[in-house]
């Protein structure tokens, strides 16, 4: 007797939901089958159902206040969770009390407070969380952990990691829900999530306190003005300056964004190209900070979002030598039709610096895909069942490695509104 396809129900269908509903219908549709679909907007809600149709599959759509009855009629084994990120506790924890394991998006959620709602759902419950760092699976980014697992540079004692993100990428930020801090909690949450994430994963430790520093300095009305942008529109689609700004987004030009948001916000009010210059953005472009680590090591991370070129430098100083890795992506805009974050492979390396012996270099792991070949093996691991054998890297992330992400980064919130270094203990319990 052939086993039962997995049901999964997807909740939040903006752009990143669709590689999720594409894959369930599409290469894993041999032991997956998508039965519901859900989200606020009716708009994009009917356009996803459109699309599964012309994949062959007929599926109801519900709004988000039709969410429990989904899980009612169609009874899915696990709900995805692609929402906006202040809301993703509220999913994952109503999902695992109508009995359904949960697939969230990075950040699992946005504070403590959510966060201990889903710890302490999911401890009732003893429903499966699984988070999607898709950065571990990037086949550079797995090496590292390789190399580190070997003891090349023997025990690690100091990280200095630094992230940029472009002005094609990184300004995209500043157009969207993203841009403020009670949708998003800031790049220290969303984005740098996978940053912290990364750490502990490569460190195989938890932060223990974290000092941070930040502020924006770019994204703001005196560098429209610097570059001659006067009386700036609140949004792209009507400024004048449109043609002439290097930061303006055209969503007539993108036959995705376009249907997706260009053509569907009428229903709930969404610009998705507010100005990246307006007064309304209250989160940081320049950030630093610096992690103490259960097992001793100590971190400073740096997240710049307006730089010439996107991707990261990090180097972790060993008993032994060291280790540089650069990686540098290409260019894109979330919901373009390009592939999202692939790696430039003249712009990615990694370096061994052995005490007393020479330096060199290693050919670095390579994958096709998004996010440097990371989705792809993601995807496989988290649909197809033959591939979730032991991994000796440990690259599957639960609820545990979703909560210790987000709080080195709520941690920081924190500390740069007080001035003050704040301890990971105590912000949530039971985790």
């Amino acid at each position: 007797m052939s086993k039962r396809r997995q049901k999964y129900a997807i909740v939040g269908l903006g752009g990143r939901s669709e590689m999720y509903q594409s894959s369930v219908l599409k290469q894993y549709a041999h032991n997956c089958t998508l039965v519901g679909l859900c989200d606020k907007n009716k708009g994009r809600l009917a356009l996803r159902v459109a699309q599964a149709k012309t994949a062959g599959a007929d599926l109801p759509g519900y709004s988000d206040r039709q969410f429990d009855r989904m899980i009612k009629e169609t009874r899915p084994d696990c709900v995805i969770v692609c929402t906006k990120d202040s809301v993703h506790h509220k999913y994952i924890v109503r999902a695992m009390e109508l009995g359904c394991n949960v697939i969230s998006e990075k950040p699992m959620t946005t504070d403590e407070k959510k966060c201990q709602q889903i710890i302490d759902t999911q401890k009732k419950t003893g429903k499966k969380l699984t988070v999607t760092f898709n950065y571990r699976y990037a086949p550079p980014r797995t090496q590292v952990k390789d190399l580190l697992m070997s003891g090349v540079i023997g025990d690690v004692q100091s990280v200095d990691f630094h992230w940029m993100l472009d002005v094609h990428h990184g300004a995209d930020y500043y157009r969207r829900w993203h841009r403020n801090k009670r949708n998003s909690g800031g790049l220290m949450v969303h984005k740098a999530t996978h940053h912290f994430d990364l750490v502990n994963w490569w460190l195989d430790s938890v932060p223990e306190r974290v000092f941070a520093s930040g502020h924006r300095s770019f994204y703001v009305p005196q560098t429209a003005r610097e570059l001659g942008l006067t009386r700036h529109a609140e949004r792209c689609q009507d400024c004048r300056h449109i043609k002439k700004c290097p930061f303006s987004l055209d969503m007539k030009k993108h036959k995705g964004m376009k249907a997706l948001y260009l053509d569907c916000e009428k229903h709930d009010g969404y610009y998705r190209d507010k100005c990246v210059f307006s007064a309304d953005i209250d989160i940081e472009d320049c950030m630093n900070v610096v992690v103490d680590y259960v097992n001793g090591v100590k971190m400073s991370y740096s997240l710049n979002s307006f730089m010439p070129w996107e991707g990261y430098q990090i180097c972790f100083n060993g008993t032994k030598g060291r280790l540089e890795h650069k990686c540098e992506e290409t260019v894109y805009i979330n919901g373009d039709g390009s592939v999202p974050g692939a790696l430039k492979k003249e712009g990615t390396w990694i370096r061994v610096f052995p005490h007393r012996k020479p330096a060199y270099s290693v050919d670095v792991w390579t994958g096709a895909g998004g996010h440097g070949g990371a989705d792809p093996r993601m995807l496989d691991y988290i649909f197809d069942p033959k591939n979730q054998e032991k991994d000796k890297y440990k690259r599957a992330a639960n609820h545990k490695a979703g909560t210790y992400s987000i709080l080195t980064g709520i941690a920081a919130n924190k500390s740069m509104k007080t001035g003050l270094p704040v301890k990971i203990k105590g912000l949530v319990t039971g985790v």
